[in-house]
């Protein structure tokens, strides 16, 4: 299963329902809205399609209340069942100052949606998870994990982590362009926000990357791990090289076209089908 990965600050909330058709329309499965939006705002996405899953990656769970997102949730669900998957995550410390025992906070946000009135089913929700002990969490209270800017390597260890049941599917970023050097200049522009944050680097460094890997933007080799780019046939390469590793799904961010990435979901819807 194939993906695409997005913001509204990336292609506009007044183009949610036309972003959300032609991602249905080239064939993808799933919509996964990033940017910690809120709940209801992936109403259009749901509106505008007949059958596509959305996806929140994620909802912050310093920023909501279970008991609002449960509530949420059931709405939404009665109006479009089976077509939308809470995700779910901690975030990062040097974003919030409330950031702490990410473990503890986690296992208690899952508590607060399963004692809510109207429980969010755990195979309805996933978790954002890197590090193992929240992979083995995503495992044992939701479908599954959603990691976010890791390399193969690090689809490969959470499958191990994980076991063969719950839903693994990472998001990759991607830059469809054949000039190397254009490529990793787009994908270092949006890598380094990225390296600035320690969940992030934390698992880059269990994977084997450095320090110096990490600095600058990132080294040619974690650019090149991180974020596959060339031809949309390579990069469906790569991305199959994901689903081998034991993803049950990838969600692909297409980096370097400005709004909504037209050219670069329908090279690589077709590069994943040829």
């Amino acid at each position: 299963m194939i993906g695409v990965w997005t913001t509204y600050s990336r292609i506009g909330e007044e183009n949610a329902g036309e972003a959300a058709r032609l991602v249905e329309d080239l064939g993808y499965d799933v919509f996964w809205l990033g940017g910690s939006p809120r709940l209801p705002s992936v109403r259009p996405l749901l509106e505008a399609t007949d059958s596509l899953v959305v996806a929140t990656a994620i909802v912050n769970v310093w920023a909501y209340d279970p008991a609002q997102l449960a509530a949420e949730y059931a709405a939404l669900a009665h109006e479009f069942p089976e077509r939308l998957l809470v995700g779910v995550g901690i975030g990062h410390p040097e974003a919030t100052s409330d950031y702490s025992k990410p473990l503890s906070a986690m296992r208690e946000f899952l508590d607060g949606l399963d004692r809510a009135e109207t429980p969010v089913p755990q195979d309805r929700r996933c978790l954002a998870a890197l590090a193992p002990k929240m992979l083995a969490l995503s495992a044992e209270r939701s479908l599954g994990a959603i990691p976010y800017f890791v390399p193969l390597a690090h689809t490969r260890a959470a499958r191990a982590e994980l076991g063969g049941g719950p839903l693994l599917a990472p998001e990759v970023a991607v830059v469809v362009d054949c000039d190397t050097d254009r490529a990793r200049g787009r994908a270092r522009e949006y890598a380094r926000g990225y390296l600035g944050l320690s969940n992030y680097t934390n698992a880059l460094l269990r994977l084997g990357f450095n320090d110096e890997d990490i600095a600058a933007g990132g080294s040619d080799r974690l650019i090149d791990a991180v974020i596959p780019h060339g031809s949309a046939a390579e990069i469906a390469t790569a991305i199959r090289a994901h689903l081998d590793a034991g993803a049950d799904h990838v969600a692909l961010q297409a980096l370097g076209e400005p709004g909504i990435p037209r050219q670069g979901w329908a090279a690589l819807a077709e590069a994943m089908t040829a």
